[in-house]
């Protein structure tokens, strides 16, 4: 009959329908991350600070300490201490050791309020940025901070990184599983163009997710808009860890393609031309390019971070063979393969499902436990949220694949392609929202982060000023909690002169608790500052009471409350 294509013709259609279809499929979790893309959060936390948050300390320091839940990257110029009169504080480079940021300061600083602002990379590449105030002597008015010294990202490139996630993960599953079936499952009768296609738009998109994460690294850390980016930044970006991490996948996936053209085929898409010594090759390549997905993300930071970044290549691998071969069947072993084949392929197949699920369970209930950390992370924190619905959909994904397994089994090769079909097109579009998810949570903070900065925050120093007619007083006490507590008295004139005592006396009661006043013992450091330790029993209001003598005939006492928690 005239107009109709030849059967060759009507085949090759026929695939990139297929194709088509499945990749239709997968973007509908692209859109589920669009719409799920929140303000990137930062995943490491200021836990510490010398001076601390607020103090007031009676010298100008040589240095300010910065120390973070984990290990920090310096980005170069993006810290700084102002001081009180808006000049530059600091002096020389920054230092990082693991979470501890060192900047060297000026000598003689005068007096008043400084600020100091940061922005560093976390060790799961996301960037930390913030601000704190000491004073040297007496608080002022601090400098106002500018907009470079808060949490600042691009709509653009915030909506964007999770885009770019999430491409990745489809290239990964439209590459491993299909590979994976097509060296060990393919029949040889069957063409090879059609999953050809498909693992070349596997290499495409890891690929193109690979440069466009490079990119966009520089204007995420930099807090600049999608084009405000230099030279100078990227090559930053490249000699970073993430850098590095990402040019090790580049190389690992073009490795990988040219190993591939053998199995692929040539233009006919003949293939079968591997050798052993390629399908080795190409496990080893396999083997690195997953690592490197944990590697710039959430398991590096782990408190345990050699297990989480197994795990999660674990979790990884499970995911993109289940996935991939699912897609695999979907789109061309159940429309082509005849009864006998799918006899031999199915029941394989359904063992390398089960391994794979059996997989994804144990390396998700791992992470989330080394991520969430506790119930109440689980419950009322986005992350612990997310974790839930993506545990949800699992459940339902898994309850159809057992389905899918009990077909294969309970019916003959002629009867399962068409009921097999429809159940894993319901499985693909599960795991295409279970994907969006997976991209999204990569942005946000586990709930391990958000304690570590409240048990940082917890612990705090109780600084007062008190006033006399003729001295002022400052207080520290540290930390402020029940058990042992440092005390630090600093004495100055009503200009905000340091102002000599002879005599320093100081005791603590909690009458609401029946406690008395107990003595707290004094050393006098300097002309106008001492110290003391004193074990507080219990927690509450506690009224301190402060007595300085700076001559034989003058005095002042003073009072404060302070909650002891």
């Amino acid at each position: 009959m005239q107009g109709l294509p030849p059967p060759e013709t009507e085949c090759i259609l026929t695939d990139r329908r297929r194709v088509l279809a499945v990749l239709a499929g997968l973007l509908l979790g692209f859109f589920g991350t669009l719409l799920s893309a929140a303000p990137a959060s930062a995943h490491a936390a200021l836990v510490g600070s010398d001076p601390g948050m607020g103090t007031i300390v009676p010298d100008a320091p040589n240095r300010v300490t910065l120390t973070f839940s984990e290990s920090v990257q310096l980005i170069p110029g993006k810290i700084r201490v102002i001081a009180p009169d808006g000049s530059q504080a600091d002096q020389g480079d920054p230092s990082v050791s693991g979470g501890e940021v060192t900047v060297p300061l000026r000598s003689g600083g005068g007096r008043g309020t400084y600020l100091v602002s940061y922005r560093v990379i976390s060790a799961d590449s996301h960037p930390v940025a913030g601000t704190i105030t000491y004073s040297v002597g007496a608080a002022s008015t601090p400098p106002a901070a500018s907009a470079e010294d808060q949490v600042r990202v691009d709509p653009v490139v915030r909506a964007l990184i999770p885009v770019g996630k999430y491409l990745g993960y489809v290239g990964l599953v439209l590459l491993v599983g299909p590979v994976l079936v097509l060296a060990l499952l393919w029949p040889q009768r069957l063409d090879r163009s059609g999953p050809g296609r498909l693992i070349w738009t596997g290499i495409g998109l890891v690929t193109g997710s690979t440069l466009l994460g490079l990119y966009l690294q520089a204007p995420y850390t930099l807090g600049v808009g999608l084009f405000d980016v230099r030279v100078g930044d990227l090559r930053d970006v490249l000699g970073s860890t993430f850098g590095a991490v990402m040019l090790v996948r580049l190389g690992v996936v073009i490795a990988a393609a040219f190993l591939l053209r053998p199995l692929l085929g040539g233009p006919r898409g003949g293939g079968g031309g591997e050798s052993k010594l390629d399908l080795a090759l190409l496990g080893v390549l396999g083997v690195a390019a997953l690592a490197t997905w944990p590697l710039t993300g959430h398991p590096t930071a782990s408190p345990v971070a050699g297990v989480s970044v197994v795990i999660d290549a674990i979790h990884l691998a499970a995911m993109a063979v289940w996935l991939g071969g699912l897609v695999m069947l979907f789109g061309f072993l159940l429309p082509r393969a005849n009864g006998r084949e799918l006899g031999a392929i199915l029941p394989i197949w359904s063992r390398w499902a089960a391994a794979a699920v059996g997989a994804l369970i144990f390396a998700g209930v791992v992470q989330a436990l080394m991520e969430v950390a506790s119930l109440d992370g689980l419950i009322n924190s986005t992350y612990g949220r997310l974790i839930l619905a993506k545990i949800g959909l699992a459940a339902i994904v898994i309850g159809v694949a057992a389905y899918s397994r009990k077909l294969v089994r309970d019916r003959s090769a002629e009867e399962a392609p068409g009921p097999l079909r429809r159940i894993v097109s319901i499985e693909l579009a599960i795991t295409a929202v279970v994907l969006a998810i997976t991209a999204a949570l990569v942005q946000i903070s586990p709930p391990r982060t958000a304690e570590a900065a409240e048990t940082g925050a917890a612990s705090t120093t109780v600084t007062q000023t008190l006033t006399a007619e003729k001295m002022s007083l400052q207080v520290d006490i540290f930390p402020a909690a029940v058990g042992n507590n440092s005390i630090h008295l600093y004495a100055y004139t009503p200009d905000n002169k340091p102002l000599p005592v002879v005599e320093w006396k100081a005791t603590a009661a909690l009458a609401d608790k029946g406690i008395e006043p107990i003595e707290i013992p004094l050393l006098r450091i300097t002309d106008f500052h001492a110290i003391g330790d004193i074990a507080l029993p219990a927690a509450g209001e506690w009224t301190f009471k402060f007595t300085a003598r700076t001559s034989d005939i003058d005095q002042s006492t003073m009072t404060m409350t302070a909650t002891i928690k």
